[in-house]
């Protein structure tokens, strides 16, 4: 059924879910697979609409086969199309395998009024990111091609300083570069990311620059060290208007009970 183009699009997006191929497996304390069905089904009582489901990278912990069939039963119910890039954990052959026969890694997707975009960030072996030719080719190849439609550009790693000394070496490495080509498109209206594990809403210029909680473990905002908070896991969604306005907002878990355990498998 073709999308109605005057139509706002839903979105949610799930990020930092951090799953393990064993259905105990913890970080810091925390049941991700556990906490991942909770977000969920918070997001499925709140938003009744879901039109696509952006998962924007550490969908896996471990890299494992089972951990990536976990996340799409979970995600299943949401009904909705979904789109996933990989995180710095993530294992992009594992991801493939588990995308086979599906539209989950394609980069370009096209709904109503809008250009979604998502890029692929992950430097293997590294906590850090970087938008190699290729992805930055792609990227304003896709942006020209489309002059027409707003845009929503996705990635993994964060591009901007976010008042986290600790993450500072551990963000997008060339985000100039990543600038560059969005400063050059005046239809991007949003760049929407995950990885720091904490909500982020600023502007730059016309774009919103969006970042969101984990589904499971927080890191605390505004930290020079690494410092997880007693923050409920959330999500975040959006309305991409056909006018090219952004709604959107983040939502918490407010009835989970976090127990954080420093002496079990971290982060």
């Amino acid at each position: 059924m073709q999308f109605p183009v005057q139509s706002p699009v839903h979105v949610v997006q799930l990020s930092d879910s951090h799953l393990f191929a064993e259905a105990q497996g913890s970080l810091i304390g925390m049941n991700t697979r556990d906490s991942l069905q909770r977000v969920v089904a918070l997001a499925r009582r709140e938003q009744p609409r879901v039109d696509l489901l952006l998962a924007t990278g550490d969908l896996s912990q471990d890299g494992s086969d089972a951990s990536y069939a976990c996340f799409q039963q979970l995600t299943e119910p949401f009904a909705a199309q979904a789109r996933w890039l990989p995180g710095n954990h993530d294992d992009q052959a594992a991801m493939a395998r588990a995308a086979e026969g599906e539209n989950l890694l394609q980069s370009v997707t096209d709904i109503g009024q809008w250009r979604v975009i998502m890029l692929n960030s992950q430097v293997v072996g590294a906590t850090f990111g970087v938008l190699d030719s290729g992805q930055l080719s792609g990227l304003d190849q896709a942006l020209r091609e489309a002059p027409d439609r707003h845009c929503l550009v996705c990635l993994h790693h964060q591009p901007v300083p976010i008042d986290c000394a600790w993450m500072g070496s551990i963000g997008l490495r060339n985000a100039d570069a990543l600038f560059e080509v969005l400063d050059a498109c005046p239809q991007v209206r949003a760049l929407l990311w995950g990885h720091i594990h904490q909500e982020w809403d600023q502007a730059r210029g016309g774009v919103r620059l969006l970042a969101s909680p984990s589904t499971c473990i927080q890191f605390a905002p505004g930290c020079e060290d690494f410092t997880v908070s007693e923050e409920k896991p959330g999500y975040r969604w959006l309305r991409l208007h056909a006018d090219g306005k952004i709604e959107t907002g983040v939502s918490r878990v407010e009835d989970y009970h976090v127990r954080l355990d420093f002496n079990g498998p971290g982060y």
